[in-house]
Formats: C-alpha cells, structure tokens, sequence
C-alpha cells in the first residue's frame, strides 16, 4: 500500500494525524479556559463529556489520530536514521530560512509526548480512569476543578507544564503550516501566509493553556485573585 510504503505516503499520514493533534488541543485548550471563570463550569463540561457517548467518541477518534501522529513520527525518525546509516551529516551553518523547530520536531516531540505522561497520571488517571475503576481519591475524581487549583498550586509541576507547553508551542508552530503544505496547500502565495497563521493559531491555543495554568498558580500565591475559577 503506498500509503505505508511509500516517503510522500508516510508524510501524508503524519500531516492528517497532525491535523487531529491540532483539533484535539483547540477543543482541550476550549475546554480549560472555562475553568478560569467557572469550577461548576468547567466540571458540567467534563461531566458531559463523560456521560455522552457521542462526545466520547468524539474525544477517542481526536486521541486516536494523536496516538498515530506519534507512532508514526516515530516510524519515520527510525527510517531516516537507518537511510542514514552510520555515516553522520556533513556539520554545516544553518541554512537562512530553516527554524530551529524544523530541526528538531522530533526531539520537540519527545518533550511533548513526556509532558501527555504526567498530564495523563495527573488528570486522566485520577479523573475519568478513577471513576471508571472506582478508585476513590482525597479529591472528588468529578471535581477536574480541583485538579486543576491543586496541581497548579506546586512550583514545580508548573515548571514542568511551561517547558512542555513551550516545546509544544514550537512544535505547533512548524508542524500546522508542514501539515497544510504537505496536504497541497503548497503554493508561494500562501505559504508565508499559512506560516503566520500556523504562529497565530499556535500562540492562541498555547495562550489558553497558559493563562490557566499561571492562572491558577497565582491564585495558590495571592489571595486576592480568589475569583479565578470561582
């Protein structure tokens, strides 16, 4: 199948996956931001979620083409080390015009794939797993709120999410724009455009994550910023 077989096949897969990456965090990073101005909100949100099939479903097939942008990210960094062989590249100046992102996507990648981990054990495990299992916690696993105010509160866990959301927003930068030329969205025209508008659209979603999570922190350190997810 050329889809599998073939170079232009593979990078076709990775830009479609790519594109299920980019709705996956539009809708989360939606989603949080309503945690900013309302708790009650914000868990009537993920309560929905998790009680209508359709939105379930909905979240897997986003997840699962997440799940086929990393395999085959993967896949493709190990092809293209093997075409190498273990002759490494000439060392030249970067050319004019290459990102640093370009360069580093998979790398970029693996920060991101390490920062899903902890947001996964953080919040997946002890929320929607813990209902399902039965698990009972210190925290109500209905009450995503509270995890949000609780695991923000911590330095370090902060720490953690802006070097993640930082790489992530590298990788969003680079890999939209990739995505729509790889597509065939590739004429001159429009490709500094679709670069801007990858940058655009990068800062926004990463924006949101990040006024929650230093939303939240700043709250844990100043109380008069009690109104934040009241």
């Amino acid at each position: 199948m050329w889809l599998l077989n073939s170079s232009i096949g593979r990078k076709l897969i990775m830009s479609i996956s790519g594109i299920f990456l980019v709705l996956f965090l539009l809708f989360h990073m939606s989603m949080n931001v309503v945690a900013l101005f309302s708790a009650e909100g914000y868990n009537t949100v993920c309560g929905f979620l998790g009680s209508r099939w359709y939105a379930v479903l909905g979240t897997a097939v986003l997840a699962g083409g997440f799940l086929v942008h990393i395999v085959y990210a993967t896949w493709l960094t190990i092809l293209n080390k093997k075409a190498r062989g273990t002759q490494p590249y000439e060392r030249r100046d970067t050319p004019k015009g290459v990102e640093f992102a370009s360069q580093n996507m998979y790398i970029l990648g693996v920060i991101v794939i390490a920062g899903l981990l902890l947001h996964l054990s953080q919040f997946w495990y002890h929320m929607m797993f813990a209902e399902l299992a039965g698990i009972h916690n210190e925290i109500d696993p209905t009450d995503g709120a509270a995890f949000i105010q609780y695991y923000f509160s911590q330095p370090v866990i902060v720490i953690c999410y802006l070097v993640w959301l930082g790489a992530l927003w590298l990788h969003l930068c680079h890999g939209f724009w990739s995505a729509l030329h790889t597509i065939g969205w590739n004429n001159l025209v429009w490709l500094n455009r679709m670069k801007c508008i990858s940058t655009i659209f990068a800062t926004v979603v990463i924006g949101g994550f990040l006024l929650v999570v230093i939303g939240f922190f700043l709250k844990s350190v100043l109380p008069c910023l009690s109104f934040i997810g009241a």
